[in-house]
């Protein structure tokens, strides 16, 4: 909630590095978000601006596309990654109480991170798992057919193994 990233001179070095390669090809904004991603852990404002600097590309554009793409974040996010469907066909099957089981146990909303930044919860668009709705996933997990008890479940099973 809030969580200030530091970038690390190494880790800017590595971005620089991975853009100098994707400007040679055709495109490179979005190879060099998905490096910045992984690098970073999210692409916050400041990261941004690296990369309008060295690409030439608007502050405004980036931060559109960022946005944009749910792959993508501006604050980091926890160990573990939570994520509800809320797609038509999950939705109508009662991924909403899912989702609100997931925010009561963790006492945060979707697209907040725990204060010990253990867990971050999001609520997406559907992840092309229509047959099995509703689903979450839990670190690109997928669980399928779900139900409060079984996000309960699932979440304690998680912090079972933490302890």
């Amino acid at each position: 909630m809030g969580v200030k990233i530091v970038l690390k001179d190494e880790q800017v070095a590595e971005l620089k590095e991975c853009m100098k390669l994707h400007k040679q090809k055709p495109g490179p904004l979005m190879p060099t978000l998905h490096d910045a991603q992984r690098i970073f852990g999210c692409i916050p404002l400041e990261v941004q601006k690296i990369i309008s600097e060295e690409l030439g590309i608007a502050i405004a554009k980036i931060n559109g596309v960022v946005t944009f793409y749910s792959r993508f974040t501006i604050e980091p996010t926890g160990k573990h990654v939570i994520n509800v469907c809320l797609g038509t066909a999950c939705y109508v099957r009662g991924s909403q109480l899912i989702l609100d089981e997931f925010s009561n146990a963790l006492k945060i909303k979707p697209g907040q991170t725990t204060d010990d930044g253990e867990f971050s919860l999001g609520a997406t668009r559907c992840i092309g798992a229509c047959g099995l709705a509703p689903v979450f996933t839990i670190d690109g997990e997928v669980y399928g057919s779900a139900t409060p008890n079984s996000a309960k479940k699932a979440l304690a099973e998680l912090l079972a193994k933490q302890n």
